[in-house]
Parts: structure tokens; C-alpha cells; sequence
């Protein structure tokens, strides 16, 4: 039934995305009464429940789509994790060596977390193990595509204090996110760019133009890695957990837990999985597919953080969120997409 349930979620997601209010859909348990029962169901998740008195009968979400049950949730606004101001230490500090869980970020953003130590190109080499890398989030090293390879990361982040000073590694690799457009890199463009602009500049237009192409408006990850500066300056151990076992998949139900710069050492189960989700970058929204979605489990600043099942598998990247739910990158798909290894 989970796989029909599939089925008919991606057969009419786009029917479901285009109804007012909805931020995301998933496949689950649905919920009644305040249970969750074991009948799958498509999830529609709203950032705010409406009475349906005040609803139109084409923004009703239907009680089934062919045989399969939905569930309509509340989960706020979801929003790619931005750090609160640090109120006490802990995993805001600096560390050396730095564990998985403190803060962490490119010099220019204000502060994320250190997911967990990786490897890379271990069977290109002698010894089978590759070198160690930082991985965390795009929006975390990377400055959400704005950073260059080879740019400072520091921890802690500069929210909690960390300077240049505090540097402990240089970006290495990133998947870049996709909004829908982005800057142009054609000439044409930008001549007629600079044209319209100063023939707007002339007649005395205070308007401007500027030229974007179409690009590919999905994504699956929000993921980067940072080469540390020595391998001494960092750790395998995750803070309050230990040692990742490798690498394993969540499914529906699956207990998780995370250790984050902003709310530490916290648990959580999968709720939904085969997300289909928009997420707010700070005023500009990306759509990511194929992710799982846990209770409220994280907060502002723990953008980064690795996700591990009881037994110390890591799950899934966590990159954004809200009140309440967490929104996380399935492990897998994090893996393949940088070509890295958990680091046990």
C-alpha cells in the first residue's frame, strides 16, 4: 500500500501543489483523532490549516484520490535553517578537534553545523581510504552557490564569534541549488542587457533590467564539503552520539536523532517520506523532491546536521525546517551526489 500511495501521490502532485496554502506533499501514516495509524496516505501539508467553511470547493483537498486515503497537516512555513543569536556555548565554542554537531559555516554566512566527517576517492588510493572531508550544507559552506571553491570555512561561525582567525578548512565541492533562473552567462543577453539599461538610464527610468536563463527548477540535495586544513583539526565522533556506522535508509517510522549547534542532542521520527517540498531561501524559493520529513526536531542553525537512526546509522542531511517539522536529504542521495563515504 505505501507504493500505491506513491503512485498516486506523484500522479496528481502537481494537482495537489497548485491549491492554496500547500508547501508540501508527502506519502505517510495518516492521523486520526491525534493517532497515527498504520493506513498509508498522501500528506498535504499546509502552512496553515483553514476552517473549510472558508475554503472554495476547488481548494478542498480531496478525502481520497482514487483508493488512497490523504491527510491534511500543519507545518508553518518551511524555511532553509537561519541561525538564531547564540545564547549560551556548548556546540557554539570552538572546538579543535571539531566533532560532528558545533557550529560551523563559510566566512561570509552567519553560522550552520557540522554534520559529520567523509570520505572521498578511498579506492583510488593505497590504503582504500580516501581523505577526510567536512560535509554540511550548501547554504552552510557554500553561501547558497554565492561561495567560491577554495573559500574559508571557519568554526565557530561568525554568529558565534569565529573570525577569520578561525579558519578550519577551504570549500571543496557543492551542489549547487536551483531556483528556476538564474544570472545569465550569455553574451547576447548581456549586451541587450546593457543596452536596455542605458537607454532606460537616458529617458530617466529609475528601472532596470536584468537577464536571467531558465534553468532546472528541482533539486534533491542542499549538500557541500570543506577539505579541513589538517586531518588533526577535526574529528570523527558526533557530539552526544559517537561514532556513525555507516550509512543506512529511513523508511516510515524510523526513530532519528541529530545533534545540532542551536538544540542540541534531540530525537524525532520519520513522518513522511517521497516529499515533494518548497523551501524558502531567505526570500527566493527552491523545490526539492524525493526527501523525508520528521517532527519538530531542529532549529535555526542546526542546517547541516547528520541524521542517524538508533543504531548510529546516518539517515539523511538536515537542511531546513520549521516549528513543526524538520525537512531532511535522504543519505544516499547525498552520497552519490558528491561521490563521498560516511567516515566510521
Amino acid at each position: 500500500m505505501i507504493e500505491r500511495a506513491i503512485q498516486v501521490k506523484r500522479q496528481y502532485l502537481d494537482y495537489l501543489l497548485s491549491k492554496p496554502n500547500v508547501v508540501a506533499c508527502g506519502v505517510g501514516y495518516k492521523e486520526t483523532g491525534g493517532v497515527i495509524t498504520g493506513q498509508p496516505a498522501v500528506i498535504v501539508s499546509v502552512e496553515r490549516k483553514v476552517p473549510t467553511a472558508q475554503l472554495a470547493p476547488q481548494d478542498m483537498v480531496p478525502r481520497t484520490l482514487e483508493e488512497v486515503k490523504t491527510d491534511v497537516v500543519e507545518v508553518g512555513k518551511i524555511k532553509a535553517w537561519q541561525p538564531i543569536l547564540p545564547v549560551d556555548s556548548g556546540p557554539r565554542d570552538k572546538w579543535r578537534p571539531a566533532p560532528g554537531g558545533v557550529s560551523i559555516g563559510h566566512v561570509d554566512i552567519t553560522a550552520g553545523t557540522l554534520g559529520c566527517l567523509v570520505t572521498r576517492g578511498g579506492l583510488s588510493r593505497p590504503s582504500g581510504h580516501g581523505e577526510l572531508f567536512i560535509l554540511s550544507n550548501n547554504h552552510v559552506l557554500a553561501n547558497t552557490n554565492r561561495a567560491h571553491l577554495g573559500d574559508p570555512i571557519i568554526q565557530p561561525g561568525r554568529y558565534d564569534g569565529g573570525t577569520p582567525a578561525d579558519e578550519i578548512g577551504l570549500l571543496e565541492a557543492f551542489i549547487p541549488i536551483h531556483f528556476g533562473t538564474e544570472e545569465t552567462t550569455c553574451p547576447i543577453a548581456r549586451t541587450m542587457e546593457k543596452a536596455l539599461n542605458l537607454a532606460a538610464q537616458w529617458v530617466g527610468s529609475s528601472h532596470r533590467v536584468v537577464g536571467y536563463k531558465v534553468a532546472p527548477a528541482e533539486n534533491q540535495v542542499d549538500a557541500a564539503i570543506a577539505r579541513p586544513l589538517s586531518a588533526g583539526l577535526v574529528e570523527r565522533q558526533i557530539l552526544e552520539i559517537g561514532l556513525p556506522q555507516g550509512a543506512h535508509e529511513a523508511t516510515l517510522g524510523t526513530r532519528v536523532q541529530k545533534s545540532g549547534r542551536t538544540t542540541g542532542h534531540t530525537w524525532g521520527t520519520i513522518r513522511q517520506i517521497d516529499v515533494t517540498v518548497g523551501v524558502d531561501y531567505y526570500g527566493r524559493m527552491a523545490t526539492f523532491t524525493d526527501q523525508v520529513m520528521a517532527g519538530a526536531m531542529s532549529g535555526g542553525g542546526d542546517s547541516g546536521s547528520a541524521v542517524l537512526d538508533e543504531e548510529g546509522y546516518v539517515v539523511g542531511l538536515l537542511f531546513a525546517g520549521s516549528d513543526l517539522t524538520t525537512v531532511i536529504s535522504p543519505i544516499q542521495l547525498v552520497l552519490d551526489a558528491l561521490g563521498i563515504q560516511i567516515a566510521t
